[in-house]
C-alpha cells in the first residue's frame, strides 16, 4: 500500500501519531570507487582539500539529521544515534560507507541512514574530484531495518 497519498491521490505526510513508540536502528550502505592513484591520496592523507575521511564522516551525520529537509514528506526525527564508517578497499579501489541510524519513535530511520550513505560519497568525490573525475558513486542500499511493527528485515 502506498500510504504517502490520500483517497484523491495526492501526497501527504503519513500519520504516525497510533504507531507505537519503539527503538528503530536502519543501517545502509554504499561505496565510492575511484582511481588507484586518487585512493592513496585518501591513504596517505594529501588530498589538497584536507581530511577526506574526517571530512565526509561529519557530513553524514550532518546529512542524516538534515533528511526531512531533502527528502519530501519525510517526518523529522530525533535521531539519538548515528554512526559512519569509511573503509577503504584497495580491492575496488575506493571507499565503502556504513551509516547506522538510531532512534526512539513512531517511525523508521531508513532514510536517514541512506541520506547518510549518500552524502558521504558526495563529499568524498567533492573533496578529490580534481584528481579524479571518473569517480563513482553507488551500490547504495539499506541492509538493515529494525523497530516498530515489522520487527527486524535484513537485506542480503
Amino acid at each position: 500500500m502506498l500510504n504517502h497519498f490520500d483517497e484523491s491521490g495526492r501526497a501527504h505526510m503519513v500519520d504516525v501519531s497510533d504507531k507505537e513508540i519503539t527503538t528503530r536502528t536502519a543501517v545502509a550502505e554504499g561505496q565510492i570507487t575511484m582511481l588507484p592513484a586518487t585512493l592513496a591520496l585518501v591513504q596517505a592523507g594529501t588530498a589538497a582539500k584536507g581530511d577526506v575521511l574526517g571530512t565526509a564522516r561529519l557530513a553524514a551525520i550532518m546529512g542524516a539529521k538534515r533528511t526531512p529537509d531533502l527528502i519530501p514528506l519525510c517526518h523529522p526525527l530525533p535521531l539519538s544515534k548515528v554512526a559512519v564508517d569509511l573503509d577503504i578497499d584497495e580491492s575496488l579501489p575506493g571507499v565503502r560507507i556504513t551509516a547506522t541510524v538510531r532512534t526512539n519513535g513512531r517511525t523508521g530511520v531508513e532514510m536517514e541512514a541512506l541520506t547518510a550513505v549518500s552524502v558521504a560519497g558526495l563529499t568524498i568525490y567533492d573533496m578529490l574530484k580534481a584528481a579524479d573525475r571518473a569517480m563513482v558513486i553507488g551500490q547504495i542500499r539499506l541492509r538493515l531495518k529494525e523497530g516498530g511493527k515489522s520487527g527486524r528485515i535484513e537485506l542480503e
